[in-house]
């Protein structure tokens, strides 16, 4: 009989060490989720205290059983272990939320790629078998950043290569052209310009030395914390381009939305502005027109600066998207309802015919896409792919402000992380969050354009030839500023779509 109870007693301290390490990681797991939860900070106290009270609850449980010391493992224990792992994904799901956060805010550089460039059949594949010749250059634009890379060139190669300055962009290629150099140096964010200069010109031409050139923001574009997003109008310039490599390179944008938001009124108003639209770049052009997705060249902050003057208004935020990232985003939202003014039929990368109804139409993210870039069988060419962009981006706010969000969340974490690139910081984007979570309400959304008239103008990226522009149509664009003005003050436009 005592060597059953030393038998039993000791199944028994040996069930206890058991149930009290499961117990010990439920409670080490439970901090460790809290604090994450805490850290993230993007919940109300109302939704967060009930939360930590409900994890002691579910710990003091097994606790409890375990100091008791049933003679068997219980089905405290069983809920100890999942509890655990419930614990446990999510504050991986946490970690991953807070590293997505942070990829995405407080940008404050921009991103230069300089290349070095050869005729195709050069047989130069690199740098090195490029050291004799002669090098294109051309100081006019962004001189400072030409002179950088050649200076790298120069210590990569250990010699001082030779240069000879050219007028302006169309001069390098003309002179590459006609043999007078063999190789040139510009920023690889003209390459598009060029080609509509020089058709083909990507074909005819490689690449055998590349050359980032990284820079800060300009300082106003950086020091936006002060604005209390939760609280105070605010303005969003969305970018939307096709970059292979950093999202924070500068180049062309096809899409220029400004969002202005008024938190308190929940009013939204988007207003697309034609990529092709002939305006003067602030503190670049010296007053001479460009076209505004050149400005895009010069860096985020140039384009902000142009739509900030263009409509008389402080462009607080910029947010820049991988627009191909688009089709992940969609599909982890379940699609999205679309409003097209037309019916057309377009085709996706993947040569797929995708037939749009006049109304609503249920897209995919290749299906979306798709349709936003369209302007070919369109009515209006670019004004209406910039109208049938903001019907895309409305119905993506419809649904992120929906419950829809949360059953996507991991692979729209996914999707986002490298893809967008913004100066708001991490507090401002948990603080909306939050203030959505909080005061879970409709918004109003309104769409307006600006209007212009097809033209082919000199252009200051481009000072030797016509280029197809866009005349902007300044009553258009003193209506929107009345609107802008409406929004800040808390009015509630007419004709807003109100989401679910």
């Amino acid at each position: 009989m005592e060597k059953q109870g030393l038998k039993r007693a000791r199944k028994n301290k040996k069930r206890k060490k058991i149930k009290m390490t499961l117990v010990n990681i439920q409670g080490i797991l439970s901090i460790l989720f809290v604090i994450m939860l805490m850290k993230l900070d993007v919940l109300p106290i109302k939704y967060l205290l009930p939360i930590i009270t409900i994890i002691i609850f579910l710990w003091l449980v097994p606790f409890i059983s375990a100091v008791v010391c049933r003679k068997r493992i219980s089905s405290d224990s069983v809920l100890s272990v999942c509890m655990s792992i419930v614990l446990l994904t999510g504050s991986i799901y946490l970690l991953k939320t807070s590293g997505m956060l942070s990829s995405i805010s407080d940008g404050n550089q921009k991103v230069d790629k300089m290349v070095v460039v050869v005729l195709e059949e050069d047989p130069a594949e690199n740098i090195k078998d490029a050291k004799d010749y002669e090098f294109g250059i051309q100081l006019a634009l962004r001189g400072e950043d030409v002179q950088g890379t050649v200076n790298e060139i120069n210590k990569s190669l250990n010699k001082k290569i030779k240069t000879v300055e050219c007028n302006n962009l169309n001069d390098q290629v003309q002179n590459l052209y006609d043999g007078k150099v063999q190789a040139i140096i510009y920023n690889d964010a003209y390459t598009s310009i060029l080609e509509e200069s020089f058709k083909g010109f990507s074909k005819k031409t490689k690449i055998i030395y590349s050359h980032n050139v990284i820079s800060k923001l300009d300082k106003m574009v950086m020091t936006r914390e002060e604005i209390e997003v939760s609280k105070q109008p605010f303005t969003v310039y969305l970018s939307g381009i096709d970059v292979a490599g950093s999202i924070e390179t500068s180049g062309r944008s096809d899409v220029n939305i400004l969002a202005v938001v008024n938190p308190e009124t929940h009013q939204v108003l988007l207003i697309t502005t034609p990529r092709d639209y002939y305006v003067a770049l602030p503190e670049i052009s010296d007053g001479m027109p460009d076209k505004l997705t050149h400005a895009g060249i010069y860096g985020i902050d140039a384009s902000m600066a142009t739509l900030s003057e263009l409509y008389d208004t402080p462009v607080d935020f910029y947010a820049k998207v991988n627009f191909t990232s688009m089709i992940q985003i969609v599909d982890a939202l379940g699609g999205i309802d679309v409003d097209s003014e037309y019916e057309f039929v377009t085709s996706s990368d993947s040569g797929k015919e995708i037939d749009v109804v006049e109304g609503i139409n249920h897209f995919n993210g290749e299906d979306a896409l798709a349709f936003a870039r369209e302007r070919n069988n369109v009515p209006g060419g670019d004004f209406q792919r910039g109208k049938d962009q903001e019907a895309v981006l409305t119905a993506m706010i419809k649904k992120a402000v929906s419950p829809a969000i949360l059953r996507g969340a991991s692979d729209i974490m996914d999707s986002v992380s490298g893809n967008v690139d913004t100066n708001m910081s991490t507090k401002q984007i948990r603080a909306l969050i939050k203030n959505q979570i909080m005061k879970p309400a409709k918004w109003n959304i309104k769409s307006m354009d600006a209007k212009g008239e097809p033209s082919f103008e000199f252009c200051f990226s481009m000072p030797t030839m016509e280029l197809s522009v866009c005349v902007p149509d300044y009553e258009s664009v003193e209506e929107i500023k009345l609107a802008i003005d409406q929004v800040q003050n808390g009015e509630i436009l007419s004709e807003s779509e109100v989401t679910e």
